[in-house]
């Protein structure tokens, strides 16, 4: 990892940086950016802020495992969870839910996850995570709070993985 320098050297907040859990579990999206807009520099700077602000876990949902190796470089300890394909889906929510329910039942644990970009796919997982937990007992409010937190209304994509959450009953 290269060594920068001045204000670079306090790292950068990544884009849509958002708390879900104060202080336990953040989301935004994936470090550097997402797809053609990612940035080799910008990532170092995210994940150098990621570091300095106590994180102790990254967590990738992505379909594939791009920025793991950055990641330890980096000297974060990444996950690669995806959340696979529709059919699959179910039973990837369960174990990935579970995962993240064990990391945060340690006091130690600061997790930060990412999708390719802050959107419905993102967010409609963390409102199914509210769910799993049971910090939100219902889907329509778990919606609420995610949309609210997000600063945007949760689309078709988001709210299927909610609806997932229930119908399937993936629960703690």
């Amino acid at each position: 990892m290269t060594t920068l320098r001045g204000r670079w050297a306090q790292g950068l907040e990544p884009r849509n940086f958002t708390w879900i859990i104060k202080d336990r579990l953040a989301a935004a999206e994936r470090p550097g950016g997402f797809a053609r807009n990612h940035r080799k520099v910008r990532r170092q700077e995210e994940l150098i802020w990621l570091r300095r602000e106590g994180f102790t876990r990254i967590v990738s949902l992505l379909d594939s495992p791009h920025n793991l190796r950055a990641y330890e470089e980096a000297g974060l300890v990444g996950e690669h969870l995806p959340l696979g394909r529709p059919d699959e889906r179910a039973d990837h929510l369960r174990i990935i839910y579970g995962r993240i329910g064990r990391w945060l039942d340690e006091p130690s644990e600061k997790l930060f996850v990412h999708h390719e970009e802050f959107g419905d796919r993102l967010l409609g997982f963390l409102a199914g995570y509210l769910l799993y937990s049971q910090l939100v007992i219902e889907g329509p409010h778990a919606v609420a709070i995610i949309e609210k937190l997000g600063g945007r209304t949760l689309g078709a994509d988001g709210r299927e993985l909610v609806s997932m959450v229930i119908t399937q009953n993936i629960q703690k």
